[in-house]
């Protein structure tokens, strides 16, 4: 059958529907009949699912004929999701077209949530089209005889790649397609990306470094641009002096008419502490609301989650409060409005969000913004800006993730063994590996067999034996056990899970959390108010309360840092408030904060650079404002706290958020000094921080992850995980073996490159340090604080203080300084 006939057969089924393919898809069809791998880019809702599934189907019926009557079994083609919340989506649209074409192909699921039951039959009998996680790819990777499993194979879709680029799960992700690669010959490999900054690079990362593959393969943008209007909940009251603790609530009448007229709203929040609060709000005050609110988080079960998602689907629900959760690919058409709370900190994410709503052709999505506090408005106005000029962030790959390697190995290792010199050259051909040295390699080999050079004496780590033919294998199968369990890149606080006395699964809490209750205490979960029973094996046993409860669950890892595109826009943003152009509502909106801030201090131009000092009853306060991240400010402070105490004892607390950073001490700090001496010099950068900022204590840190990852340390088994304090204990003292006796280990190497690079973000900040060192330095000093100061020394007052005294407290130092 020639290619047009079979894209024919296509459109036929498009045109049957009322639906007219997009050039797209059509172009995406013909490079993959013409056996071409590549990346699709494009925006979600736009018919990505059949832009690369009907071409697999049109595959199988060209090297079929007699399809109707035949069935050829095996696996045809493997759909890989980061969120098991699009499985459902992708399968239902991917069955539809099989189904009408009577192929008789089969879709099915495989993710964490698949009962074993399912997974047994899958075994037995693979469906054509898989649809899976990384993790679970991989969990097949560790199955006996897997090269039989997936000989049928001719295609890998691997779906928002732009998400798990920049990952470790990416990083899996390439070294699981380099072994179907060798043993699936005929196989097409394509990914599916929204707009990233690099997407070329993306590209190389998916389909390796084989200049051949990467010369067949093409990269096709779907033309169709989105409109987005963003449109900003201005307070109708603007605050002067601006913090960050109350979540933005004051504004919640704001959006109870959006809500009422529209359909389906999100209500998209950054954290799911905040999506907990604003669910448990919205209620409060609206009981209307009752049966026609939800919230998605991914703590929640399995079971709501899904009942949430059909829910939108059916229009049932008036408004659902989610995270990040519901960011990606599933299709919500009936969504008309979008509401963002707070600065999603990326202009990606917000895109992709404002992507959620009206899915119609032609007509534009909106997106809400509020902002938790008067600056976010800057941020708000930033947002249009990128949103018009089509400012997309980078996502930055991994390289030389050892700890990931180390444990395809013995993923590798554990189901049919493997030889290190066929392997070597696979991994060779990944981007995260390309510069692996066979000094390395051999190292990770030394590894999974004799554990490492300072662990050689205990036979735990000795996982993986060789065999006298030189196959490297896993015999015990308790190590494989533990291995299979182990398997993945996500590491997080242990979780516990929460259920009723009654029985029934509510969701998940973080143990730092349940940990500091007794039981008696109440607390708010998945819009609930619980009463915990007992601890009992990580399960926290609970009943419903009618008390009410101001302990609403928190997680851990809440706090997220402006992109380096949205760092920029700000400031950019904020030359137009300078020059007194006042461009936007948001701005203009802004006038009295901008007045108050000009009258104790300045707006920075472009080429200034702002230093504010002044005094309160907590001590001297030195303010810096680089409006680079949180992540950078971090690193900054610490930096230059660190080169200010060598020209003179002086001890410094230290406080930041996105805009600035402070350095607070008992005794003035002579700006002129700091500025005469060049203290924002790059010389010297990367010594200089690693004594600054204790960069030991933060790879320490760090290093409990690539520990999990590698197998060093072990989780536990489900139902039973090890505490989160035991892990850390395991993986410090594993962290202090290999500091004094093997400080060339490469797991212990790679906790403080992970540090620079991904923590701290050396190569951003030695950037905006090279950009101080160009600029003006005002430094201003001032009666009281100011405007762009008081969120970042109200933000420190937190560590200390419960919310409502902060509440209290805060109120009193806006009465003081409004005077």
């Amino acid at each position: 059958m020639k290619k047009i006939e079979l894209i024919a057969i296509a459109e036929d089924w498009f045109h049957q529907k009322n639906w007219k393919p997009f050039p797209f898809q059509k172009k995406t069809w013909r490079a993959f009949l013409q056996g071409k791998n590549g990346l699709l880019n494009a925006p979600t809702g736009s018919g990505k699912t059949y832009a690369l599934w009907a071409p697999i189907v049109l595959e199988y019926i060209k090297n079929n004929p007699d399809y109707r009557s035949k069935k050829k079994k095996g696996i045809k083609a493997i759909w890989i999701t980061p969120l098991r919340a699009l499985s459902v989506e992708i399968q239902q649209a991917a069955q539809r077209f099989a189904d009408d074409l009577e192929t008789g192909l089969t879709v099915g699921i495989r993710t964490g949530d698949t009962p074993q039951k399912e997974r047994a039959k899958q075994k037995r009998s693979m469906p054509d089209l898989l649809i899976t996680t990384p993790e679970s790819l991989m969990l097949l990777l560790a199955s006996k005889g897997y090269a039989k499993l997936f000989k049928t194979l001719t295609a890998v879709v691997v779906d928002e790649w732009h998400e798990l680029l920049g990952s470790k799960r990416g990083v899996q992700m390439e070294l699981g397609l380099s072994r179907l690669k060798t043993i699936c010959p005929h196989l097409r490999i394509w990914g599916v990306s929204a707009t990233i900054g690099n997407l070329e690079q993306a590209q190389q990362v998916l389909l390796g470094t084989d200049k051949a593959l990467l010369q067949e393969s093409v990269l096709i943008k779907a033309s169709k641009k989105k409109k987005i209007k963003v449109k900003s909940i201005i307070p109708k009251k603007m605050e002067t002096f601006p913090w960050r603790g109350h979540l933005g609530l004051h504004l919640l009448e704001e959006i109870v008419p959006i809500i009422k007229n529209s359909k389906t709203t999100l209500i998209f929040t950054n954290t799911r502490g905040q999506c907990e609060i604003w669910f448990q709000k919205l209620l409060e005050k609206h009981p209307e609301f009752a049966g026609e609110l939800a919230m998605h988080h991914g703590s929640i079960s399995k079971d709501t989650r899904l009942w949430v998602e059909q829910a939108i689907r059916n229009e049932s629900l008036k408004a659902v409060v989610a995270t990040s959760s519901l960011d990606l690919g599933v299709d919500f058409a009936p969504v008309e409005t979008i509401i963002q709370i707070g600065g999603p900190k990326g202009v990606a994410k917000f895109l992709q969000r404002a992507g959620r709503s009206n899915h119609r052709p032609g007509e534009a999505s909106v997106i809400y913004f509020l902002p938790t506090h008067a600056l976010e408005l800057i941020e708000a106005s930033a947002l249009k800006r990128a949103v018009k000029e089509r400012v997309i962030e980078d996502r930055i790959p991994y390289l030389l993730s050892f700890d990931v390697l180390i444990q395809y190995l013995v993923t590798l290792a554990v189901s049919d063994g493997f030889i290190p010199s066929e392997i070597k050259k696979e991994i060779e051909t990944t981007f995260c590996f390309q510069g692996i040295t066979n000094e390395q390699w051999q190292w990770c080999l030394n590894f999974i067999t004799l554990g490492s050079q300072s662990l050689q004496n205990y036979d735990e780590y000795k996982r993986v034996t060789v065999t006298p033919e030189g196959l490297f294998k896993v015999e015990s199968r308790r190590v494989a056990m533990m291995h299979r369990l182990s398997i993945g890149t996500i590491v997080s606080d242990s979780m516990l899970l929460v259920k009723y006395v009654s029985g029934g699964f509510i969701g998940t809490i973080e143990e730092f959390f349940i940990g500091k209750m007794k039981p008696g205490d109440t607390f708010v979960f998945a819009g609930r108010t619980l009463e915990l029973v007992r601890l009992r094996n990580m399960v926290a046993q609970v009943k419903r309360s009618k008390k009410k409860s101001n302990n609403v669950v928190s997680f851990m890892g809440g706090r997220m840092t402006l992109s380096s595109q949205m760092s920029e826009i700000l400031r950019e943003e904020l030359q137009s408030e300078a020059d007194h152009k006042y461009q936007t509502p948001e701005l203009k909106a802004l006038k009295p904060l901008f007045a108050q801030q000009e009258k104790e201090s300045i707006v920075p131009k472009e080429n200034e650079f702002l230093i504010e000092t002044f005094k309160t009853r907590e001590g001297h306060h030195t303010i810096f404002y680089p409006f680079e991240g949180r992540f950078v400010h971090e690193a900054m402070s610490g930096l230059l706290a660190y080169r200010i105490s060598l020209l003179s004892p002086i001890t410094f607390s230290l406080a930041y958020n996105d805009y600035g950073f402070e350095l607070l001490s008992d005794q003035p700090l002579d700006v002129q000094n700091v500025i005469d001496n060049n203290l924002f010099s790059t010389q010297y950068l990367f010594s200089d921080l690693q004594k600054s900022i204790n960069a030991t204590e933060l790879a320490r840190r760090k290093f409990r992850d690539i520990a999990v990852i590698s197998g060093l340390v072990f989780q536990g088994y489900p139902n039973k995980m090890i505490k989160t304090k035991h892990l850390q204990r395991s993986s410090q003292l594993l962290f202090d073996v290999f500091r004094d006796y093997e400080a060339d280990n490469l797991l212990y190497q790679q906790a403080f490159r992970e540090t620079y690079e991904h923590q701290l973000e050396e190569g951003r900040l030695r950037l905006a340090l090279e950009r101080i060192t160009n600029q003006e330095i005002i430094w201003k000093n001032c009666k009281k604080p100011t405007p762009f100061s008081f969120p970042i020394i109200t933000d420190r007052l937190r560590e200390k203080l419960s919310s409502e005294k902060l509440a209290d407290r805060i109120k009193k130092m806006k009465l003081k300084l409004e005077k």
